[in-house]
């Protein structure tokens, strides 16, 4: 039994490897079979429109193995999905803290953010002109400043707090655009309605719990900057 079923392994085995059109015996050709995952190919030979190839080769390029059993042949293929990897103690732990240079960028960002704000609250206590050339200058230093924020953010705790920041951006920017619609049409602005504007407000509640996370050097969420 044993010689015959060796003899059968030798032969071809009808192991369909893949469905090819009909081709006939007379019109060879010469195809092999390369399985991703390991190094080498085998042949194939093709009769009655199927392909066949040796299924010991097969087990050999797959490092695979035949266990024989009555009539039986078993290949058995090694499984080569990955394995996740433990994590080992060279990883990197996770760091909480502001980086230094983040820490920079972003004050920097804030101190430009508050001297916007208090140029466009003092035009319109004092009856200044808001216009496009006031505007101009804070908008690009804070949007370059805002992009420096972002470059140098590494940290969980910098990234978390540069969105906070980008939304003090936002914030900043809705209020320079409603005071300069206004200014250049014209409409009068009370000093009362800018000091107690929600935008405004906002901008001021947000500033004070950006300074605190970077007083303890940690973020910490806060609602106002949503």
């Amino acid at each position: 039994m044993r010689e015959k079923l060796v003899c059968a392994a030798l032969m071809l085995v009808p192991l369909l490897i893949l469905q090819q059109p009909a081709v006939s015996q007379d019109a060879q050709q010469n195809l092999t079979v390369i399985i991703s995952g390991h190094a080498g190919q085998i042949p194939v030979v093709q009769m009655n429109g199927r392909s066949y190839v040796n299924i010991e080769a097969l087990a050999r390029l797959t490092n695979g193995s035949l266990t024989y059993k009555g009539d039986q042949i078993t290949l058995t293929i090694p499984g080569t999905a990955s394995t996740p990897q433990p994590v080992t103690s060279t990883s990197q732990p996770v760091t909480t803290e502001f980086s230094k240079d983040f820490m920079k960028a972003g004050i920097e960002e804030m101190s430009v953010i508050r001297e916007w704000r208090a140029a466009l609250v003092n035009a319109v206590q004092n009856g200044y002109p808001i216009t496009d050339a006031l505007v101009a200058g804070y908008f690009s230093q804070a949007t370059t400043n805002l992009r420096l924020a972002f470059v140098a953010a590494s940290t969980d705790s910098d990234r978390n707090a540069y969105q906070l920041l980008s939304n003090e951006f936002d914030n900043i920017q809705q209020f320079s655009n409603k005071l300069l619609t206004a200014a250049k049409n014209m409409n009068y602005i009370s000093p009362n309605s800018v000091k107690d504007d929600p935008l405004n407000q906002k901008i001021l509640t947000c500033a004070r719990a950006l300074v605190a996370m970077a007083s303890s050097g940690r973020f910490q969420d806060d609602g106002s900057c949503h």
